[in-house]
């Protein structure tokens, strides 16, 4: 069960409100034609990340550093004397001829470039929060990634992610071509009821394609290796390129979950309960069993997905953010 090297993890946040961003990104995206993703939805702050760092200190003590990505500005409050926290510009780690970049998949895509990164890390969106407490072989087992084996069939609709799975599908089909005796290598895998009755039943019933129609995809933080992206990059330089050349996110593009389909195909992955975690793309709903969830912590992961069908966003923000308070009360030694 032991993991013989350091596991790290990489958060990437941008402000918003920064006025110095806002004209930079202006200068730009007049001649760029941005996805429907591209909206103010993506960058509205909820004022919560000190209970990331909060959570990060209280339930997972064991991680060796903290990777923060940003464009160059920073929280007030965060203390960047901590030395287990390293603050990465984009232009530290992103190759030259990217930036500047408003390209979520440039930003996630370059992670492995990151001077001092450990093979195996943890990649967080600044809303995947720690709400209990998790132990390392709940990320990495024997320095194999953990994640969700299971099919699923690609979503296509407005504002989804469907067009980037359907880039990513197209190097996963050309790579893996024999997806029977891929599946059944690792049935044990693929078939474990860890992965969720619901999921175990999908990928029973999608089994008979030849080709992988997609796959499960439960929005938390993703375990990854270094080398994974290494060799992505090694065999298909010109897709990603074309992706990482492009200053704003276009519906032709691959991103970072091609990274999570290779390991889980390649079966360098180790199953874990789905129960560790829930997302909630918040809309009227859902909204009071997130809060439920989050006051009881009765997940160890969550993630809290903003989205137009969000409504009402200062009451909603006022509400999660008290959950938070009551159970993340004290500041950690990531703020001032």
């Amino acid at each position: 069960m032991a993991n013989s090297g350091k596991i790290d993890f990489v958060i990437a946040w941008v402000d918003g409100n920064d006025p110095d961003w806002r004209a930079e990104k202006a200068h730009y995206d007049g001649s760029a034609k941005m996805d429907n993703s591209d909206t103010p939805v993506r960058y509205r702050d909820w004022d919560n990340l000190q209970y990331w760092f909060r959570g990060v200190e209280k339930f997972a003590p064991w991680v060796n550093k903290i990777y923060f990505i940003t464009w160059g500005h920073l929280p007030k409050w965060l203390n960047t004397d901590n030395p287990k926290l390293v603050i990465v510009n984009h232009r530290d780690y992103i190759p030259e001829k990217y930036l500047p970049t408003f390209n979520s998949h440039t930003i996630e895509l370059n992670m492995h470039r990151i001077k001092g990164l450990s093979e195996n890390f943890v990649y967080f969106n600044d809303d995947m929060f720690l709400i209990n407490k998790v132990k390392p072989e709940e990320f990495f087992v024997n320095d194999f990634p953990c994640d969700t084996y299971g099919l699923n069939c690609i979503y296509f609709g407005h504002d989804s992610a469907g067009h980037f799975n359907g880039s990513n599908m197209e190097i996963i089909n050309t790579e893996f071509k024999e997806k029977h005796r891929i599946i059944k290598k690792n049935f044990g895998k693929w078939f474990s009821l860890k992965n969720g009755m619901r999921i175990v039943l999908k990928t029973f019933l999608l089994y008979p394609w030849e080709w992988f129609p997609g796959f499960h995809y439960n929005h938390l933080p993703s375990n990854f290796k270094k080398s994974t992206f290494d060799e992505i990059w090694e065999k298909y330089e010109k897709i990603l390129d074309k992706t990482c050349s492009d200053q704003f996110r276009k519906e032709y593009h691959v991103n970072q979950w091609l990274m999570k389909y290779w390991q889980i195909c390649k079966g360098e992955c180790m199953v874990r309960s789905d129960k560790i975690g829930e997302c909630f793309h918040i809309k009227e709903e859902n909204f009071a069993q997130l809060c439920h969830v989050l006051r009881n912590q009765s997940r160890k992961l969550v993630c809290i997905n903003d989205t137009p069908r969000t409504l009402d966003f200062e009451s909603k923000k006022r509400q999660v953010n008290e959950c938070f308070d009551l159970i993340l009360p004290e500041k950690s030694s990531f703020e001032k």
